[in-house]
C-alpha cells in the first residue's frame, strides 16, 4: 500500500514539472543608440559678382543739390554729377532721387521719389535702333537688359532722325514713349566713395588737361575730371589712362606700362 502511494506521488510531481511552461529569459532591452549630430549646414556663400568689364561703364545714384534752369546739380558717392537739358529737367525736388547708368554708347536717367519709389521721369539714350520683329519700336539698352520700346504717339517726332542716330527720349512705365529730348552730363570724380556705395564706374581716356590737382580724360563719354587724390599719380598729357571704380575700391590703370595703383577709403576726401 505504502509503496503504491509513492508510485503515484512521484507520477503527480512528474505531471506536474512537465505541465509548467518553460519561460525563456528575455533578452535584455539593448543600450539606446546615441543619435548621430546633425551635420552642420555652413552658411550660403554670398553669390560671386561678375567684375565690370563693359568700358565705358557707369552705375551711380545721386541726389538733387542744386537747380537751375533746364541743369541740375547731383551729389553722388564719388563728386558731382551735372545732368543739363533745354526741353526737359524743370521739376526735379530734393525728395527725388537720380540713378545713373552708361553702357558703352547708351545711358539711363531714372528720377524717382524716395519715399516709394515711384517714378517720375526715365530717359534713355543711345543710337536709334528699329524693333526688328514689331513694326512702331526702337531696341534699347537698359540696367536689366535690352528692351524693347514702343514709339507710341512720338512716330512723327522721329521723322528727322535715322537708324543710329544719337537719341534720347523719355518712356512711361510701360516702356512707351512720350517725349523726344535733349539731355547732356558732366561728371567729376573727386572723391573715393565710402565703404559699401552703390558705385560701378569703368572709363578709360587720354590725358588731356593738367590743372592744379585735377586731371582732365577725355574719354567715349565726354570730359571727365579727376582729383587726383583719388590716387592718381604724376600723369602727363597725352598718358592713356583707366579708372575702375567698385564700390568704395579705386583703381588706377595705365595701358601703356600696366602699373595700376589702387586705394581703398571709407570716407569721402573733404
Amino acid at each position: 500500500m505504502i509503496e503504491t502511494l509513492f508510485y503515484a506521488f512521484c507520477a503527480g510531481v512528474l505531471v506536474f514539472t512537465l505541465l509548467v511552461p518553460v519561460l525563456a529569459e528575455e533578452p535584455s532591452a539593448p543600450a539606446e543608440i546615441p543619435s548621430l549630430p546633425a551635420a552642420e549646414t555652413p552658411p550660403p556663400t554670398p553669390a560671386p559678382v561678375d567684375p565690370v568689364t563693359i568700358d565705358p561703364f557707369i552705375e551711380l545714384r545721386g541726389s538733387v543739390w542744386r537747380t537751375k534752369a533746364g541743369i541740375v546739380f547731383l551729389k553722388t558717392p564719388i563728386g558731382l554729377l551735372t545732368l543739363t537739358s533745354k526741353t526737359t529737367l524743370k521739376d526735379l525736388k530734393a525728395s527725388q532721387e537720380v540713378r545713373f547708368w552708361v553702357h558703352e554708347r547708351h545711358s539711363v536717367v531714372e528720377i524717382r521719389n524716395r519715399i516709394d519709389g515711384s517714378l517720375v521721369h526715365r530717359y534713355l539714350s543711345g543710337p536709334m535702333t528699329s524693333g526688328t520683329d514689331t513694326p512702331g519700336t526702337l531696341l534699347w539698352w537698359g540696367p536689366d537688359g535690352d528692351q524693347t520700346v514702343h514709339v507710341g504717339t512720338q512716330e512723327g517726332r522721329l521723322t528727322n532722325y535715322s537708324e543710329g542716330d544719337p537719341l534720347t527720349v523719355e518712356v512711361d512705365e510701360t516702356n512707351t514713349i512720350n517725349g523726344v529730348h535733349d539731355l547732356q552730363y558732366d561728371l567729376q570724380v573727386n572723391q573715393t566713395p565710402p565703404a559699401g556705395a552703390d558705385v560701378q564706374v569703368l572709363l578709360s581716356g587720354t590725358v588731356s588737361k593738367l590743372k592744379s590737382s585735377f586731371v582732365f580724360v577725355r574719354t567715349p563719354v565726354g570730359l571727365v575730371m579727376l582729383n587726383s587724390k583719388i590716387g592718381i599719380p604724376r600723369v602727363k598729357v597725352g598718358q592713356p589712362l583707366t579708372l575702375h571704380i567698385d564700390h568704395e575700391h579705386v583703381t588706377v590703370t595705365f595701358p601703356a606700362d600696366e602699373t595700376s595703383t589702387p586705394r581703398r577709403s571709407t570716407s569721402p576726401i573733404p
